[in-house]
């Protein structure tokens, strides 16, 4: 939650974003006191019980008029996006559909979240019922902030929670009004906006009452809130960063496996959790493959901005420019790109890297920028050993017509998604897992449900009549013993 520090007037304390375009001011934002983040979570905790007791139904309704809403406002939410982030416009308005698309989503499998029947002794009837947790501290990012919001907070709303919202300092006007546009709908306390920085975020981990830490974001992020979950007995779901790997065996076609990692590595200036970060070519291709990526490099640099965006500010650009410097100092060779380059905004070229050493920044932690290192390997083998050796488990693609070695890389491969034969994509319905440094927990999809809600174990046996029938058939204590025994220690474990 270390980002931008706020900038302090004589009244307040705001936010104040550049237009990473031009360089003007976007937007200016007030940070929320300490008052005003204790009544935000105070809110959401007071509305708890009587959400919690809302039909799954009636939750889902909500939620489907929550998604209207915000289709009527699509396009305010996605130019505000593009002003404070330098999203392309497409790119932006597709993230505000998605995000609608996953509400409607939510509005439909909420109300299906079912418990599970058990077999038990003879007579009794077993079963589980999920329960909504509680109070929700969802904390979002900045490089795809509508839909990513909207499908932590539409699981945990349509699941009985509630949600106290504070969104990265990076776009604090887009999330305030995704915030004031959900409040409108959804009853009071049920979501509630915290607009604010890095101490907003702090604050926000000593309030009491908050079951539930769900963050997408940086790791240095989501370690800080596993620590405070020790303490306060939080349940924490993070997707963090990632450093995922795309490995190019030799029987692939070189110039559609370029196509494919200049996707994966340069879509949104490199700015997507599960951007290529790392390519480990076999050699037999090596030198048509970094031909064709050096080509598709260049064509993107090329494009407009409104098709090829800037990266989010000149801190991170700073910091692509120094993993670049870095692999330079230990020998790699710059194909394309890797300069900054001059003119307004915080543009950064699509970068290609060559004869990049293995203890290479570019190679060991992420990037977040438009930067594709490549290093060669000697075989398939070789480029999945490289692959799995890093601290980071989000995701990693093989590019192969080899079925086996398909397979060997999706059981070997440390990683919550293993793609094959493309970067991006994935059915509807789908969840993820990541591992290490990348986070824990399925931050979405079904298994978001399951995230969203604990479990009670029901086993209910029928009592005996009251009167002299209650004596008239016992059931052997032996018998009646050695059952409920093995129950419980099923259920206990």
């Amino acid at each position: 939650m270390t980002l931008e520090a706020p900038t302090t007037t004589a009244q307040t304390t705001e936010l104040v974003v550049l237009d990473p375009v031009t360089g003007a001011v976007a937007s200016t934002t007030p940070v929320a006191s300490p008052e005003q983040v204790h009544d935000a979570v105070t809110r959401a905790r007071t509305a708890f019980p009587t959400w919690a007791r809302t039909a799954p139904a009636d939750r889902g309704a909500l939620l489907r008029t929550a998604a209207e809403h915000l289709r009527e406002h699509a396009d305010e939410l996605a130019e505000l996006n593009t002003r404070e982030t330098g999203k392309v416009p497409g790119d932006a308005l597709g993230g505000v559909e998605a995000g609608i698309g996953t509400l409607l989503q939510y509005a439909e499998l909420g109300p299906l979240h079912r418990g599970e029947s058990l077999r038990g002794q003879h007579g009794a009837a077993d079963w589980t019922v999920p329960h909504p947790r509680g109070v929700v501290l969802a904390l979002t990012p900045w490089n795809d902030p509508v839909a990513v919001a909207l499908g932590i907070i539409g699981a945990a709303v349509v699941t009985g929670n509630t949600v106290v919202h504070k969104g990265s300092e990076r776009c604090p006007a887009t999330i305030a009004r995704l915030n004031e546009l959900l409040a409108e709908v959804l009853p009071d306390g049920v979501l509630v906006g915290v607009d604010g920085d890095a101490s907003t975020g702090e604050a926000l981990l000593a309030e009491d009452g908050i079951a539930v830490y769900a963050h997408v974001g940086s790791t240095a992020t989501g370690d800080r809130l596993a620590a405070a979950a020790t303490g306060t007995r939080a349940h924490v779901i993070r997707e963090n960063g990632g450093n995922d790997a795309v490995v190019v065996d030799a029987d692939v076609d070189p110039v559609w496996a370029a196509a494919q990692t200049a996707l994966g590595a340069l879509a949104n200036t490199g700015q997507i959790c599960t951007s290529v970060e790392r390519v480990y070519v076999h050699r037999d291709v090596a030198d048509a493959f970094v031909d064709a990526l050096v080509a598709e490099a260049e064509r993107r640099t090329a494009l407009p901005a409104a098709e090829y965006g800037p990266l989010v500010d000149e801190r991170l650009r700073g910091l692509v420019q120094q993993h670049v410097d870095d692999a330079v100092s230990r020998g790699a060779r710059v194909r394309t790109g890797g300069t900054v380059p001059e003119g307004d905004g915080t543009f950064y070229p699509a970068t290609v890297l060559t004869d990049v050493p293995d203890d290479a920044l570019a190679l060991t932690e992420e990037t977040f920028g438009p930067i594709a290192p490549v290093r060669v390997v000697d075989s398939f083998d070789e480029g999945l050993r490289l692959a799995a050796a890093d601290r980071y488990g989000l995701a990693a693609t093989v590019l192969t017509n080899d079925t086996g070695n398909a397979l060997r890389a999706a059981a070997t491969l440390p990683v919550g998604t293993v793609k094959v034969n493309a970067v991006f994509g994935g059915a509807p319905g789908g969840s993820a897992e990541p591992r290490g440094a990348s986070g824990a927990g399925f931050g979405y999809g079904p298994h978001l449900l399951d995230e969203m809600t604990t479990t009670t174990v029901v086993h209910l046996e029928p009592a005996p009549p009251a009167g002299p029938a209650a004596t008239a058939a016992p059931i052997a204590p032996e018998a009646a013993a050695d059952t409920s025994t093995a129950d419980a220690e099923g259920f206990d474990r």
